[in-house]
């Protein structure tokens, strides 16, 4: 049987969001809180994805989690067990509902079984803990072989799939048909678009729930300069002597009396060996080692045209691929990634720094990403497909200027007038694009100023919660 690891997430009083949403706002959470607790009285949330940190879903996990426990509810988080030829499977899956072959491996019997050999594994192991009545949040196509038997146990069962594309192709359907069978036992779904939802699921099962940032967390508080610096230099991006010992401690950013955070482990970079200058404008991604992302086109277009327009520097900032244990082509794309910067022009490669982020502390690892950002002039999100992509309106919460790829729920985010949207494909188009804004410093902070407000208006926490409280009305009245 599947060893199952559940995550301790402290409790967060919904109280917090006072003084950044009004009272209003916290008022209509309060209130949906209190509903939702009645409903959920003698019952346990359940949330179940397939790892604890590297991506989107297990971050935002760690924050609901928390307010919903905070709102008095008994919400817990589970990790599944999978091995390589699982996470081979889904990472398919996940290529093939974004419209991508992928590694153009197949979906056929022997994969079907070994998918729905892990997930009954893992169906056992959580069903000793899941009482009748509970409600069970699946996220991802690596959960959604639990659903059967989870309803059978008498679960209420909710599959939330955090990504999608807005077209369907002979990819897409492949995916859909391996997962269809695994979703009929769902009574409900939770889609981040609606034009991602497959025509198959009945519209009156169906919820459309935007994701959101946590204002409060580590990636998105506020740093001072003084940190900043500190923290640069501890990642190894402005100071990369022996006799540097990097130990930050901004302690004014944990919550309660736990110890203070401390930025000690090095990013392991590729680069020609400078040091980025903080003077000079900083051009940043975050994102994941992954195709879809598309690293190597965001350096491609640097290289060919923004570098040698002025002083602009490059950061590609993805998680160490030793501690994203569900992407098994992250070492790949890492190494693709690492490869083309070898071809490319000595001037370009020393305006371009390749940064794989250590994953052993989450903590550490948040406000490192928040550095980054921070320090950024113009942050990008080149995708060539995109589920939502969160990193956009974290970066926009940060008042950032954002060129971003017009696909996706990236079009959720940049509304017009909050940062610019470009073609993917067109690479000349993308680099003319961050380099005019380079040279605008005053659009630059308009469209930083505006990014902000949307985000506040639309994409933080208590947006989501309350989307989730409604859902839980309506799948326990019924």
């Amino acid at each position: 049987m599947a060893e199952l690891g559940e995550l301790d997430v402290p409790a967060v009083p919904l109280g917090v969001f006072g003084p950044l949403i009004g009272p209003e706002r916290l008022a209509n959470l309060e209130s949906a809180a209190e509903v939702s607790r009645a409903l959920l009285a003698s019952r346990t949330l359940w949330n179940i994805n397939s790892t604890a940190s590297g991506g989107g879903v297990a971050e935002m996990l760690q924050v609901l989690v928390g307010y919903i426990r905070g709102a008095g509810i008994d919400a817990r988080w589970v990790v599944i067990e999978g091995d390589p030829v699982f996470f081979d499977i889904t990472k398919r899956l996940h290529n093939r509902i974004h419209g991508m072959p992928g590694d153009g491996g197949v979906l056929d019997d022997a994969e079907a079984a070994r998918y729905a050999e892990v997930c009954t594994d893992n169906a056992d192991a959580l069903i000793e803990r899941v009482r009748p009545g509970d409600v069970v949040l699946l996220h991802d196509p690596q959960t959604a072989g639990l659903a059967t038997r989870l309803r059978q146990a008498g679960a209420r069962t909710v599959w939330r799939c955090h990504i999608g594309t807005d077209v369907s192709n002979a990819w897409t359907e492949q995916a859909w048909a391996f997962l269809r069978p695994h979703l009929q036992a769902c009574e409900a779904f939770v889609f981040s678009r609606r034009t991602y939802v497959p025509g198959w699921v009945p519209d009156d099962r169906v919820a459309v729930i935007a994701p959101s940032i946590d204002p409060f967390s580590l990636k998105n508080r506020d740093l001072n300069p003084t940190e900043m610096s500190a923290m640069l230099a501890g990642i190894g991006l402005t100071d990369r002597s022996e006799q540097f010992q990097p130990a930050v401690s901004p302690v004014t950013l944990r919550r309660g009396d736990d110890p203070p955070v401390r930025v000690h482990r090095r990013a392991t970079i590729v680069s020609e060996g400078a040091l980025v200058d903080p003077a000079e404008p900083l051009v940043v991604q975050v994102s994941r080692w992954d195709r879809l992302k598309d690293m190597r086109g965001v350096m491609v277009g640097f290289a060919e045209h923004v570098a040698g327009r002025g002083a602009a520097q490059l950061a590609l900032v993805g998680p160490s691929v030793t501690g994203v244990t569900d992407d098994p082509e992250g070492a790949e794309v890492l190494d693709e990634c690492v490869a083309c910067w070898e071809t490319l022009p000595a001037a370009s490669r020393r305006r371009i720094w390749i940064v794989s982020l250590p994953m052993e502390d989450r903590d550490e690892n948040a406000l490192m990403v928040n550095t980054l950002q921070r320090s950024a002039t113009v942050v990008v999100q080149k995708s060539l497909v995109e589920g939502f992509g969160l990193t956009v309106a974290e970066a926009m919460w940060k008042g950032k200027a954002v060129v971003a790829s017009a696909v996706g729920g990236i079009v959720d985010q940049v509304v017009p007038g909050t940062g610019v949207l470009v073609d993917p494909t067109d690479l000349a188009v993308f680099g003319d694009t961050v380099a005019r804004l380079l040279e605008q410093r005053d659009e630059v902070a308009r469209l930083g100023e505006a990014a902000r407000r949307h985000v506040l208006d639309a994409f933080v926490g208590d947006r989501h919660l309350l989307a989730y409280a409604s859902l839980i009305d309506r799948l326990l009245r019924t």
